[in-house]
């Protein structure tokens, strides 16, 4: 069986401005994690000591010392303590690379792990070339069907899905699944990060049913294999939750979410940044329920918890911040609103470039405060960057898109502007019927301000 897993996580935040029941709804995808390496490759919760080559007391007290701090890079990193095992990885890999060469798997090894926690940082200009570097070594040394090799796609893939390039990761977690389940079978445990990474592919491309399916299958898996209250179970509850209320089912979602916090409560303790991203998600579904007190107190803890083991500039405090912003904007706070989504504009577009979904994501609340300031020039020339990235990152058929269309129309419908409103809208409404469906909140938002306007202008036609 493969070592246990490591994990990674990024999160997402949504804003649906003009809403006719609510303005706005705040999203966050849960944790998501990278598979631990397989076979002779050791991720970093490596647990067995590196073989030492016998070649001189000084090699062989170097590898053994590489592996000590491997060691404990692996508690850090498990404490969230990511710079703190960054620096001790480098050293790790200097090490490595003295005795055995630069080309060695064993370096290999050590460089995925030091990947994934450039990934954990937000840091993914520096993750991706040591990953791809990392696969470089694998392929020269193994099988193109080795498990180690699907490791590094995977590892690979991930990056690429951080970046917003979904197409790319999608190939290669598809590549990764098919070597693993002809290695290991299609219900082993070393499969289940796999389908739960491509789930979450499926799911940002707005292919809810094919997620949810893969999301079962990988929570099923861990329940099976790890017990009920291990972290990774808190993982895939989370991933369910976050997908029931992306389509509108709240009280579904909620049983899921304070379980997936209970557990890593439990198992993680307090201070851990995967307790911080439980609070975010279920601070959340909060805000869309109209919780608005019991949903600033769990944002307001993520963003204090995040920022003290993550940093001030991770992504992640940028979404707990930008979720916080549309509570604000929610409440009639626009100043504040504003200055909240601007500072999480500021992180996303530095960690992530600007062409990322999660910057249309801030591109798209930012607009929604200036509108509610009146700054109408200003919003809509935000929506309409949001909207290029979201068609060119998402598809033109996208839920995210159907936002960008709403909340245009919108704004020209507050300028008078009742035919391009109209248009807007139409477009709005078709893709939000063919993704969400009819009876899910957001499409009836839409079919509702439509309706409205239309109502208003006789002479309007029908979509």
């Amino acid at each position: 069986m493969r070592p246990a897993h490591l994990l990674f996580f990024g999160l997402f935040a949504l804003g649906l401005g003009r809403l006719l029941t609510a303005n706005s709804v705040a999203l966050a995808v849960p944790l998501e994690q990278a598979h631990a390496a397989p076979s002779h490759t050791q991720p970093i919760n490596t647990a067995e000591a590196r073989p030492a080559q016998k070649q001189t007391a000084n090699l062989a007290d170097s590898l053994e010392r590489a592996q000590q701090l491997s060691t404990r890079a692996a508690a850090y990193y498990q404490q969230g303590r990511y710079a703190a095992a960054t620096e001790l990885m480098l050293e790790v890999i200097e090490l490595e690379t003295s005795v055995l060469g630069p080309d060695h798997l064993e370096v290999a090894n050590s460089l995925s792990n030091l990947a994934l926690l450039y990934q954990e940082q937000g840091n993914y200009s520096e993750a991706l070339p040591i990953s791809d570097r990392a696969l470089t070594i694998r392929a020269a040394h193994l099988d193109e069907d080795h498990p180690d090799i699907a490791f590094s796609m995977e590892s690979l893939a991930s990056i690429y899905k951080s970046l917003g390039n979904y197409e790319t990761a999608l190939i290669l977690y598809r590549r990764s699944l098919a070597i693993y389940e002809q290695a290991l079978g299609e219900n082993n445990l070393g499969i289940a990060t796999t389908l739960n990474n491509l789930a979450s592919i499926y799911k940002r491309q707005g292919n809810y049913p094919a997620a949810r399916v893969l999301y079962d299958r990988t929570l099923s898996i861990y329940e099976t294999s790890l017990g009920a209250d291990h972290p990774n179970v808190a993982i895939e509850l989370n991933n369910l939750a976050d997908l029931y209320r992306i389509q509108g089912d709240y009280d579904t979602a909620l049983p899921l979410y304070e379980r997936a916090l209970t557990i890593r409560t439990s198992a993680l303790g307090e201070n851990h940044p995967d307790v911080a991203t439980s609070l975010n998600n279920l601070g959340a579904l909060q805000q869309v329920r109209g919780d608005y007190a019991a949903a600033r107190l769990h944002y307001e803890q993520a963003i204090a918890l995040q920022e003290k083991t993550l940093g001030q500039t991770h992504p992640n405090v940028a979404n707990s911040l930008n979720n916080l912003g549309e509570l604000y904007r929610l409440e009639g706070d626009y100043e504040t609103a504003l200055s909240l989504h601007e500072r999480a504009l500021e992180i996303w577009e530095t960690a992530l470039g600007p062409s990322h979904p999660d910057v249309a994501t801030s591109l798209n609340n930012t607009a929604e405060a200036h509108r509610a300031l009146e700054s109408y020039d200003l919003a809509i020339a935000l929506h309409e960057r949001a909207l290029i990235i979201r068609e060119t990152t998402l598809s033109e058929n996208h839920p995210a898109v159907a936002v960008s269309l709403s909340n245009l129309a919108g704004i020209y419908e507050t300028q008078g502007d009742t035919s391009t409103a109209i248009v807007f809208y139409q477009r709005s409404l078709r893709i939000a019927e063919q993704t969400l469906g009819e009876a899910h909140p957001d499409t009836l938002t839409i079919a509702n301000n439509l309706r409205a306007l239309q109502a208003s202008m006789p002479e309007a036609i029908d979509p």
